[in-house]
């Protein structure tokens, strides 16, 4: 009696054996099967996002700086008036069909004058931002990673800086400089950019000796490379929470500015000067609208972005993430 040689059986012997080895045992799943689509799709912004609704005020702070945004965008469109146009034969007039928040103490379209003050803040505010966290994140991260005599020079950089106060570092900086936007901008970033280099160098320390970094390393990856792109995306999160905040301190520093006389000019419908130009008025029946207006813009924006790096806050908690 022959043994059969491997391979000598039926066709139909072949098939199934060729079956049998072609299919995977039942307790054998490759990685993509053992993740639901649905679930890898969730992973990155949908599962911040998911987080992020959770917070009704967080939403509301959304709907809030998006209503902003849409505003100082549109301004030329849907401001009635010239903002800038004075009208002396009509001046303080309280809220009419014509003027829906009144006129200003120069005859000005109270209502074109705010929309504009938005478009202006939104300006200074997200570009007085931007420009501190460039500054702020670039030292900090070098002040981290590098340590040394680097870390000692930028901590100290920032600790000189820092023992200015904001306003009065403004004052000083914009009187010296000359008023306008630009020098407001730059002084807001120039006394802005600390804080958030400080948050960056802490966040940098805690993860340049991870193991991924690490990892990096093993392979050649230099160390531009090993900052930009393993340990800043882990350690944005408590940066960029910051600065959604700090767009209403922004916003508040430039309308103290502006009430103080400093800063923007004098014909410039800027919500401090506003209220600055409201301010003998205070005590006048009927006049309330001077001041008002331009005070509720100040505190709807601040909250809106206050409420926006609350929900940040928690929506980028790793801690939060298995919820």
């Amino acid at each position: 009696m022959t043994t059969p040689m491997p391979g000598a059986g039926s066709p139909l012997e072949d098939a199934n054996t060729a079956g049998s080895l072609m299919l995977p045992d039942s307790d054998v799943t490759t990685p993509d099967a053992a993740v639901p689509v649905s679930r890898r799709r969730s992973g990155g912004f949908a599962d911040v996002w998911r987080r992020y609704r959770r917070n009704r005020l967080a939403v509301v702070g959304l709907v809030i700086v998006v209503g902003l945004a849409v505003v100082a965008v549109l301004e030329p469109v849907i401001t009635p008036y010239d903002p800038f146009e004075q009208n002396l034969l009509n001046t303080t007039a309280p809220p009419s069909a014509d003027h829906w928040f009144g006129t200003d103490v120069l005859g000005r379209d109270l209502y074109s004058g705010i929309v504009y003050g938005t478009r202006l803040a939104m300006l200074v505010g997200l570009l007085t931002v931007f420009c501190s966290l460039v500054i702020g994140v670039t030292l900090g991260a070098l002040a981290g990673f590098k340590g040394g005599a680097w870390d000692a020079v930028v901590s100290r950089v920032v600790d000189v800086f820092l023992a200015f106060p904001l306003l009065l570092g403004a004052i000083l900086i914009v009187q010296a400089v000359g008023g306008g936007v630009v020098s407001v901008v730059a002084a807001l970033v120039a006394l802005g950019w600390m804080t958030t280099a400080r948050l960056a160098r802490g966040q940098v320390l805690a993860l340049r000796e991870a193991e991924y970094v690490e990892a990096a390393r093993s392979i050649g990856a230099g160390n531009g490379r090993i900052v930009v792109r393993h340990i800043l995306p882990n350690a944005i999160a408590p940066v960029l929470v910051y600065a959604f905040t700090n767009i209403g301190v922004v916003v508040v520093a430039m309308a103290s500015l502006s009430y103080l006389g400093i800063g923007v000019p004098a014909d410039v419908p800027e919500w401090g000067r506003l209220i600055n130009q409201a301010a003998p008025f205070l005590q006048v029946p009927g006049k309330t609208h001077l001041w008002l207006a331009p005070a509720a813009a100040i505190v709807l924006t601040t909250l809106g972005f206050a409420f926006v790096a609350d929900g940040l806050r928690d929506a980028l908690d790793p801690r939060l993430r298995g919820s």
